[in-house]
């Protein structure tokens, strides 16, 4: 799907369907990367926060993951599920290419966890999305169109001259 993302680039692509199907999650809005405060005396850095709808106090934490090569396992799911029993969100969103692990499975269900997969390199243009048993595809095909304009004038003896 086009040139390796940054990490930054993948969090952004997220963050960018997140909002776009974030009726899909119960969410008002989606907002960029910050950190929150947690109840044990920390802070947490989160990918991104979901504002969740008709409860401006209740939230969904954002975690992007672009791990290419193996799936997340369950203590990558865990520190998720720490980090929003600390903050007390509402759940959260763990976004990766790959499917998540069995024991990654149940971590995520028992901690109101969903797990999007948005693929490696995905653009706003060009994507590969899924979750709650959708999948979404998108895919742009540049086109190139060029016109060129010959004039020949012909003159009274035969010789021909072009433009």
């Amino acid at each position: 799907m086009g040139t390796k993302q940054s990490w930054k680039s993948y969090e952004d692509v997220a963050r960018y369907f997140l909002n776009h199907f974030r009726q899909e999650f119960g969410l008002e809005r989606v907002d960029p990367k910050q950190k929150i405060a947690g109840s044990s005396g920390t802070s947490w850095e989160i990918d991104a926060k979901g504002v969740c709808e008709g409860d401006n106090s209740a939230i969904m934490l954002v975690e992007c993951r672009q791990h290419r090569s193996k799936p997340l396992n369950q203590e990558a799911v865990g520190g998720l599920a720490y980090r929003i029993i600390d903050t007390r969100a509402a759940g959260g969103i763990i976004v990766s290419p790959l499917p998540l692990q069995d024991g990654a499975k149940k971590v995520a269900e028992a901690n109101q966890i969903v797990h999007v997969r948005l693929g490696p390199d995905s653009t706003p243009e060009n994507f590969a999305i899924s979750f709650f048993n959708k999948v979404f595809v998108g895919l742009t095909e540049r086109l190139t169109i060029s016109e060129q304009v010959i004039v020949v004038l012909t003159d009274k003896d035969g010789n021909k001259r072009s433009f």
